[in-house]
């Protein structure tokens, strides 16, 4: 994640490089280290370093750094020429390396040539079972060509390594999701949960896996998240709240009566529509009256 001093930095660069100030190999410096994605500027400034010789020459062995990071934004940009010939320099000055390898089999898979990529992807795999950049690759080429079952196996063959990724376990409950496959997109935010306890975004997910599941067990489950949601977050997460109230809606329409669990989270139905209220009084009171027949609707 970005943080406000660096966001303020790159933007500070990006402006001064964009109006000709200098500073480009600084810039291109921080979009690698804050690993973002500013392709088509990369692709320009990239390339103004490059085609000076001097410059160029000045950069000592980070030269090579620069026609790697040009080829990917080349790429990014379909200027395929223009990756085409960053790889060669490269190919030359570092012949057999697997990195530079990624790069050739990331150029046919931007080709379009996917059996071509393939065979150069799983050739990569088989010297090196470990290389996250290639299964990532092929999760993305799974999904460029709409194929979502090859991206899941992809992702758990991944997951299988390198368990600790929170941000690949979010991707495949997302492409779970994609497909209604709420029962393992279930069990991926399980798992983020079980690791990052205190993420309160992990809670909500959750939460509306289960209301989308639905049944009284799911339900009075998604009710404990959206609360959790709610407390992790200081009371400040409308979606919770309404999660709660639309939670205890369910949970009565399927009850032929409340028991004693009922009686109980009667107080927190209660203490979340008053927060809502209260929410909508400060940002949108416009909107109190909708949000007042909104929870009449669901008997709170």
């Amino acid at each position: 994640m970005v943080s406000k001093t660096e966001e303020e930095k790159l933007t500070r660069l990006e402006s001064q490089v964009d109006n000709g100030g200098g500073g480009a190999w600084d810039y291109l410096c921080l979009v690698r280290k804050l690993k973002l994605r500013r392709s088509d500027k990369v692709l320009k400034h990239g390339l103004s370093l490059l085609n000076d010789s001097k410059t160029r020459s000045g950069l000592g062995a980070e030269e090579w750094t620069l026609y790697e990071q040009v080829a990917v934004a080349a790429m990014d940009c379909q200027c395929l020429d223009v990756a085409k010939d960053c790889i060669k320099v490269l190919q030359k000055k570092f012949p057999g390396s697997k990195r530079v390898g990624r790069l050739e089999a990331m150029l046919l898979e931007a080709k379009g040539l996917w059996a071509e990529a393939g065979k150069a992807y799983s050739s990569l795999l088989e010297e090196n079972p470990s290389d996250q950049v290639v299964y990532k690759r092929r999760v993305a080429m799974a999904k460029a060509q709409g194929d979502m079952l090859g991206a899941i196996e992809w992702l758990n063959k991944y997951l299988e390594i390198f368990m600790a990724d929170h941000d690949a376990w979010r991707e495949l409950a997302e492409v779970y999701i994609s497909l209604s496959m709420y029962k393992q997109a279930a069990f991926c935010y399980e798992e983020l949960i079980l690791s990052h306890p205190m993420v309160p975004l992990y809670h909500l997910a959750y939460a509306d896996i289960l209301y989308t599941l639905g049944g009284q067990e799911n339900l009075q489950t998604a009710k404990k998240y959206y609360a959790s949601t709610v407390d992790l977050t200081g009371g400040k997460n409308t979606r919770a709240l309404f999660g709660i109230c639309l939670c205890t809606s369910a949970i009565g329409q399927l009850a032929k009566g409340r028991n004693k669990e009922d009686k109980e989270s009667s107080e927190l139905q209660s203490l979340s529509a008053m927060a809502l209220e209260k929410d909508y009084k400060l940002r949108a009171p416009q909107k109190i009256s909708l949000l007042a027949s909104t929870l009449r609707s669901l008997k709170l």
